[in-house]
């Protein structure tokens, strides 16, 4: 669907997308089952001239041809992150974005909050029925830092 034809190397798969002299380049990367601290997952990563984005524990991704784009998604705790890769090579990037806002009357949020809800809404076809819950954290230790 992006139209381009992904480079392998290992378990990543490169996209390079955009024009040479468009408005918009960009490369994506996607990393299937790795190590990501202590757990394994998949990562995506997308480089552009002016920025590095990065979506750990992506958990599935969302085809639309007739948007030209892929929306890829991670959620824990009832909080979602969707990073949406353009055919065209745009990206962007939505965080830590409540659950229930996917589900919800896109008229009752303000325009700033609307876009999230609209742009993952997408994915809900995708999504657990129960949201994805957090490991129990272990007892962190704080430490001095020398100079």
């Amino acid at each position: 669907m992006l139209g381009v034809v992904p480079r392998a190397s290992g378990n990543m798969q490169r996209f390079e997308m955009g024009e040479n002299n468009g408005k918009y380049r960009l490369a994506l990367e996607i990393y299937s089952s790795i190590k990501i601290g202590e757990r394994t997952g998949n990562l995506v990563s997308v480089y552009t001239d002016t920025a590095h984005l990065q979506l750990h524990f992506c958990s599935g991704y969302v085809v639309s041809d007739v948007l030209g784009e892929v929306t890829f998604v991670g959620e824990m705790d009832g909080r979602l992150s969707g990073l949406i890769i353009e055919k065209q090579g745009g990206c962007s990037l939505y965080a830590n974005v409540d659950r229930s806002l996917l589900s919800g009357d896109f008229t009752r949020l303000g325009p700033e909050v609307m876009l999230s809800g609209i742009a993952l809404s997408l994915t809900d076809t995708i999504l657990e029925s129960e949201p994805v819950r957090a490991r129990p954290r272990q007892k962190a230790t704080a430490g001095k830092r020398s100079r």
